[in-house]
Protein backbone atom coordinates (compact mmCIF):
# COMPACT_ATOMS: atom_id res chain seq x y z
CA UNK A 1 0.00 0.00 0.00
CA UNK A 2 1.21 3.57 -0.77
CA UNK A 3 2.45 5.03 2.95
CA UNK A 4 1.08 8.69 3.77
CA UNK A 5 4.69 10.43 2.85
CA UNK A 6 4.41 9.45 -0.83
CA UNK A 7 0.62 11.21 -1.46
CA UNK A 8 2.26 13.72 -0.68
CA UNK A 9 5.13 13.58 -2.63
CA UNK A 10 4.38 15.15 -5.80
CA UNK A 11 7.22 12.91 -8.04
CA UNK A 12 5.75 10.04 -6.54
CA UNK A 13 2.89 11.00 -7.90
CA UNK A 14 3.62 11.86 -11.52
CA UNK A 15 5.13 7.68 -11.31
CA UNK A 16 1.80 6.55 -10.24
CA UNK A 17 0.11 6.78 -13.45
CA UNK A 18 2.65 5.87 -15.86
CA UNK A 19 2.88 2.66 -13.81
CA UNK A 20 -0.71 1.94 -13.54
CA UNK A 21 -0.23 2.40 -17.40
CA UNK A 22 2.23 -0.34 -17.87
CA UNK A 23 0.30 -2.68 -15.98
CA UNK A 24 -2.64 -2.73 -17.55
CA UNK A 25 -0.53 -3.02 -21.21
CA UNK A 26 0.91 -5.96 -19.91
CA UNK A 27 -2.31 -7.39 -18.68
CA UNK A 28 -3.90 -6.87 -22.23
CA UNK A 29 -1.07 -7.98 -23.61
CA UNK A 30 -0.99 -11.12 -21.14
CA UNK A 31 -4.70 -11.69 -21.73
CA UNK A 32 -4.75 -11.56 -25.78
CA UNK A 33 -1.69 -13.44 -26.29
CA UNK A 34 -3.75 -16.27 -24.27
CA UNK A 35 -6.85 -15.67 -26.11
CA UNK A 36 -5.02 -16.40 -29.50
CA UNK A 37 -2.77 -19.51 -28.11
CA UNK A 38 -6.83 -20.74 -27.02
CA UNK A 39 -8.12 -19.86 -30.72
CA UNK A 40 -4.72 -21.58 -32.10
CA UNK A 41 -5.37 -24.79 -29.77
CA UNK A 42 -9.45 -24.72 -30.74
CA UNK A 43 -8.83 -24.11 -34.56
CA UNK A 44 -6.48 -27.20 -34.67
CA UNK A 45 -8.45 -29.13 -31.77
CA UNK A 46 -11.84 -29.29 -34.18
CA UNK A 47 -12.56 -31.85 -36.45
CA UNK A 48 -12.81 -30.03 -39.85
CA UNK A 49 -15.42 -31.23 -41.98
CA UNK A 50 -14.41 -34.51 -44.32
CA UNK A 51 -13.61 -33.13 -47.45
CA UNK A 52 -16.62 -33.41 -50.24
CA UNK A 53 -16.20 -35.70 -52.91
CA UNK A 54 -14.54 -34.57 -56.28
CA UNK A 55 -17.60 -33.45 -58.81
CA UNK A 56 -15.86 -35.79 -61.01
CA UNK A 57 -16.38 -38.33 -58.66
CA UNK A 58 -19.91 -38.53 -59.28
CA UNK A 59 -18.85 -37.96 -63.17
CA UNK A 60 -20.63 -34.69 -63.09
CA UNK A 61 -18.75 -33.26 -65.94
CA UNK A 62 -20.46 -35.78 -68.73
CA UNK A 63 -24.03 -35.25 -66.87
CA UNK A 64 -23.79 -31.42 -67.23
CA UNK A 65 -22.67 -31.44 -71.00
CA UNK A 66 -25.87 -33.63 -71.56
CA UNK A 67 -28.09 -31.29 -69.59
CA UNK A 68 -26.43 -28.22 -70.58
CA UNK A 69 -26.27 -29.42 -74.35
CA UNK A 70 -29.49 -27.07 -75.18
CA UNK A 71 -28.29 -24.22 -73.01
CA UNK A 72 -28.00 -20.64 -74.47
CA UNK A 73 -25.38 -19.58 -71.58
CA UNK A 74 -23.11 -23.11 -71.86
CA UNK A 75 -20.60 -21.84 -69.68
CA UNK A 76 -23.29 -20.77 -67.02
CA UNK A 77 -25.13 -23.38 -67.41
CA UNK A 78 -22.02 -25.65 -66.90
CA UNK A 79 -20.78 -24.14 -63.82
CA UNK A 80 -24.42 -23.88 -61.97
CA UNK A 81 -25.03 -27.51 -62.75
CA UNK A 82 -21.64 -28.64 -61.92
CA UNK A 83 -22.43 -27.25 -58.16
CA UNK A 84 -25.68 -28.60 -57.88
CA UNK A 85 -24.34 -31.98 -59.14
CA UNK A 86 -21.63 -32.13 -56.56
CA UNK A 87 -24.11 -31.13 -53.79
CA UNK A 88 -26.65 -33.81 -54.52
CA UNK A 89 -23.98 -36.32 -55.33
CA UNK A 90 -24.53 -37.07 -59.01
CA UNK A 91 -27.85 -36.97 -59.29
CA UNK A 92 -28.97 -34.34 -62.40
CA UNK A 93 -31.87 -34.52 -64.59
CA UNK A 94 -30.50 -36.99 -67.37
CA UNK A 95 -31.38 -34.84 -70.76
CA UNK A 96 -31.93 -31.17 -71.25
CA UNK A 97 -35.71 -31.46 -71.31
CA UNK A 98 -35.85 -33.56 -68.25
CA UNK A 99 -38.08 -32.69 -65.47
CA UNK A 100 -35.98 -31.46 -61.96
CA UNK A 101 -38.59 -33.82 -60.33
CA UNK A 102 -36.00 -36.87 -61.40
CA UNK A 103 -33.24 -35.28 -58.24
CA UNK A 104 -35.33 -34.10 -55.66
CA UNK A 105 -32.12 -32.58 -54.00
CA UNK A 106 -31.25 -30.43 -57.97
CA UNK A 107 -34.82 -29.34 -57.59
CA UNK A 108 -35.34 -27.77 -54.31
CA UNK A 109 -31.52 -26.05 -54.31
CA UNK A 110 -32.25 -22.39 -54.20
CA UNK A 111 -30.29 -19.46 -54.34
CA UNK A 112 -30.41 -16.01 -52.33
CA UNK A 113 -33.90 -15.07 -54.37
CA UNK A 114 -35.26 -18.28 -54.02
CA UNK A 115 -35.04 -19.10 -57.28
CA UNK A 116 -34.55 -22.38 -58.28
CA UNK A 117 -30.18 -22.53 -58.69
CA UNK A 118 -29.74 -25.65 -60.96
CA UNK A 119 -30.23 -25.14 -64.77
Amino acid sequence: MLSSDSLHNPNKMKTLPIALLLIAAALFFISSTVAADESTTTTAASSSPAPSPSISTFGCDAKCANRCSKAGYQERCLKYCGICCGKCQGCVPSTPDADKAECPCYRDLKNSKGKSKCP
